[in-house]
């Protein structure tokens, strides 16, 4: 019996695993499922971005198909040639000037729309003969941006790009716009290298299997009795503990900023915030709660058990980004005794009362001060409101904190040049 070949590989290996932690792998089907298995979405967007001519095209070879086994008389020897193939298309397609140009072929959407976070606006692609939408912008800052395509209600990555932005569903495709970047995201020849480690793990607050990432600094093998400080560093609620380093390239810019000596060296520990998956009325205060409860009762744990840390309230920090900063500043102020170092960057921090009424009834604990509480957002951020509001309490309250407004919205670009304002400030004396 012929079997169906096994499908090529859709993504380039990840990179090699330390040794000292287990690995995971997930096989690729030897076939195609059914198309009837597939998800209303996919099937969805297959018709969107199959030519319309497909269908008809299947039905006639197959009417002379039939007709030729019916009737072998009136059968034709000859085949007829193959439909003439459009040239590959390229995106995005950089331009010398920095100018980028977005192409993609659907020929039966009515509409296509491109978001990015150079700017956090959607704009409308144009359409060609052969049904293919294109858009070109720029110049463009030199940094590494995210961006996705929308049509017809659907969202989806660049099919032409092979680069993905870790979330927790992949709807995003990255770009590098080469440069002299403000933000030191890629590898200077000089810089040592830290090293991030991926670590699985059984979560007993939670009852399931876990993952998790921890960066060393540079010497950080070599200096057998050193202990380090730490950074629990979260991220947003689309992404999952890959996207801090794989798209916010925490590690080289950490590694740049202490090859400069601007940085104390540290160990930093990104996990996953999504502890439920529950999408019910109340969701948000229930993943919060049991995300604190995973982190303080397994990750702490873990990391101190296997690192070589110096565990104490002052050399440890708490920061995140978005739904990450609401859980840091959660954390991080309601367990004073943990943490002496809190950051927020663009936090979804909408409601603070009552998850801080422990923190409102006693603000400022002589026995378990601050160091530091610092805070960011940008004045296009759509959580500035909150923000704002946050802020005001606490200087109604008479809390020491560090509050700015920048420039920028709720995006990556701007949650960079945020860490690199940060890390600086923890640890000092």
């Amino acid at each position: 019996m012929n079997q169906t070949p096994p499908l090529p590989p859709r993504f380039a290996p990840l990179p090699p695993r330390s040794a000292a932690f287990s690995s995971r792998s997930v096989p690729l089907p030897s076939s195609p499922p059914p198309p009837a298995s597939l998800p209303r979405r996919a099937l969805s967007l297959a018709r969107l971005l199959r030519p319309p001519s497909l269908l008809r095209s299947s039905a006639l070879l197959l009417a002379v198909a039939l007709a030729a086994t019916a009737f072998p008389a009136f059968a034709q020897p000859a085949e007829p040639p193959p439909p003439a193939r459009r040239a590959t298309l390229t995106s995005p397609e950089v331009h010398p000037d920095r100018t980028v140009t977005f192409r993609l072929a659907a020929p039966a959407a009515s509409a296509v729309k491109m978001w990015g976070d150079w700017d956090g606006q959607g704009r409308d692609l144009a359409k060609d003969a052969d049904g293919v939408w294109s858009l070109t912008l720029g110049p463009l800052p030199p940094s590494l941006y995210a961006y996705s395509f929308h049509l017809d209600g659907l969202t989806l990555a660049d099919p032409r790009n092979g680069a993905l932005k870790p979330m927790r569903t992949a709807t995003s495709s990255l770009l590098d716009i080469p440069g002299d970047a403000s933000v030191p995201l890629h590898r200077t020849p000089d810089a040592p290298r830290g090293v991030v480690h991926l670590h699985d793990y059984d979560s007993r607050a939670l009852g399931v299997t876990r993952h998790l990432r921890v960066y060393t600094p540079p010497g950080y093998d070599a200096a057998r009795r050193a202990r380090y400080p730490v950074l629990y560093l979260l991220h947003g609620s689309g992404d999952n503990e890959a996207t801090w380093t794989e798209f916010g390239r925490a590690h080289v810019i950490l590694d740049n900023l202490i090859a400069a000596k601007k940085v104390r060296p540290l160990i930093v520990v990104m996990t996953d915030g999504h502890a439920l998956a529950s999408t019910a009325p109340g969701a948000r205060a229930q993943n919060a709660a049991a995300f604190e409860r995973d982190l303080l009762g397994d990750v702490l744990p873990l990391v101190e058990s296997r690192y070589r840390t110096r565990a104490d309230r002052a050399h440890r920090a708490i920061a995140g980004l978005s739904m990450g900063g609401n859980q840091a500043l959660l954390i991080g102020l309601n367990h004073r005794d943990r943490f002496a170092w809190i950051g927020g960057m663009s936090s979804a921090i909408r409601e603070p009362e009552a998850p801080l009424a422990a923190f409102w009834a006693d603000p400022v604990a002589k026995k378990t001060p601050l160091r530091l509480l610092w805070l960011r957002i940008g004045r296009d951020d759509y959580l500035l409101k909150e923000n704002r509001r946050f802020t005001a309490l606490l200087t109604a309250k008479n809390v020491p904190h560090d509050y700015a407004e920048t420039d920028g919205g709720h995006v990556w670009p701007v949650w960079r040049t945020y860490f690199v304002d940060l890390a600086p400030r923890l640890f000092q004396p």
